[in-house]
């Protein structure tokens, strides 16, 4: 891969990106709570990493902007539409596996 010049890397992980994005939203039937537990990481915090990026860059981007990128539509929208209360079972395994700072 080090035949790719810095262009072509940024523009396959962007289409990388996005292709994972499309993913996410059209798997609504997988629950943030399921990727933390499996994947130590969820819609929200792609769109924190997203946020903090811009940021970083000089761009003003709001919490909600980020995570309407992310989720295709606004967080309430998506939540209402797509959020189920989480288990027990999934409760614990998060409280298990959960970064602790």
């Amino acid at each position: 891969m080090s035949d790719l010049d810095d262009i072509s890397k940024r523009e396959l992980e962007a289409a990388a990106f996005r292709r994972l994005l499309k993913h996410l939203q059209e798997r609504s039937d997988v629950q943030n709570i399921d990727l933390m537990n499996l994947a130590g990481f969820c819609r929200n915090c792609l769109s924190n990493w997203y946020a903090d990026a811009a940021r970083e860059a000089g761009h003003d981007i709001s919490k909600d902007a980020a995570r309407e990128m992310v989720y295709g539509m606004p967080y309430e929208e998506w939540k209402t539409l797509h959020q189920a209360e989480a288990t027990d079972t999934q409760k614990a395994s998060f409280e298990k596996n959960r970064p602790h700072e």
